[in-house]
């Protein structure tokens, strides 16, 4: 189903403004409710980062915050999500709040626990074949991919982030993960490393091939979600970044404006692999590819 004319009318309007007054206000947030995790990811240092789940109504205030700020997309993130508890509350307490509040909410999930949930989007991360994905995660594959085909939700979509594990892999994961009727789109990024974490980085060549990959598959009609400019962008970083559409949240309930790595890790922008950034970027610069791939991703069910 298409996003209702006031939605689209008020993305018209924020573009708008934000050109011609230069009033910026963030569209995308991203809230990572807790650090908790039950996987610890060679890839990830948020697991290795102590710290409590958010009390929900210091949640939902910062769900306001966020609404009052301009962001009308919410994505929950951790850690697992699906961790998330203050007493009887469990996430989908969160989810329902958000959805009275934003156009679209979705989840990013390891996808280790039942995908049940009411949130209009549930990324699973798949990050190889099955000897690869638990290399970096642990034994799991078989019982991430049982709850994707356990699942009634109807807008699943795998999420790969590319590393020097999976690299070789990605053409055959695609094929694959095509295969799986309950995946609805692909979508990817690249490995980006924090201090915590084990370096899994892909050289520039290596990063320049699999993109071409990728769009080859996308050619062919594979469920790659990523538009072509951001999969040609991304080869070189060479999108102008408007970090100021995103913001984040951590669990002590801190709201960050801008990049995703802010008061998270250094950054440096020659390695960013970081595609929602590049994606939201591209479409306000004006790409009908990058416009269309947030139709695509958020469009209401």
């Amino acid at each position: 189903m298409a996003l209702p004319g006031a939605h689209y009318r008020y993305f018209l309007w924020h573009n708008l403004v934000s050109r011609l007054t230069h009033h910026r206000r963030p569209l995308l947030a991203g809230f990572k409710v807790t650090h908790r995790c039950n996987l610890h990811c060679r890839a990830c240092p948020f697991w290795r980062r102590p710290a409590d789940d958010i009390p929900f109504d210091k949640a939902v205030e910062v769900l306001d915050t966020f609404m009052e700020a301009g962001v009308r997309l919410l994505i929950f993130e951790g850690g697992e999500p699906f961790l998330w508890r203050d007493g009887e509350r469990r996430l989908e307490d969160l989810v329902q709040e958000a959805r009275q509040r934003f156009f679209a909410v979705g989840i990013t999930t390891n996808g280790t626990l039942p995908i049940e949930t009411s949130a209009d989007i549930v990324w699973v991360s798949i990050d190889g074949l099955r000897a690869t994905h638990n290399a970096n995660r642990g034994p799991v594959f078989d019982r991430v991919m049982d709850n994707i085909r356990a699942s009634a939700h109807p807008k699943i979509l795998a999420n790969v982030t590319i590393n020097r594990l999976n690299v070789d892999e990605v053409p055959a994961l695609v094929r694959f993960l095509a295969e799986e009727p309950n995946i609805r789109g692909i979508t990817v990024q690249f490995f980006y490393p924090y201090a915590e974490s084990e370096d899994l980085r892909i050289t520039p060549a290596q990063r320049r091939q699999v993109l071409d990959q990728l769009i080859a598959l996308k050619r062919q009609g594979y469920p790659i979600l990523d538009s072509y400019s951001a999969l040609e962008a991304l080869k070189g970083n060479t999108w102008k970044c408007y970090d100021w559409l995103i913001a984040d949240a951590d669990p002590d309930g801190r709201i960050h404006l801008g990049c995703y790595l802010k008061d998270r890790g250094e950054i440096h922008c020659e390695q960013c692999g970081f595609a929602a950034h590049a994606e939201l970027s591209l479409a306000f610069a004006g790409s009908i590819g990058a416009i269309y791939t947030g139709y695509k991703v958020f469009g209401f069910r």
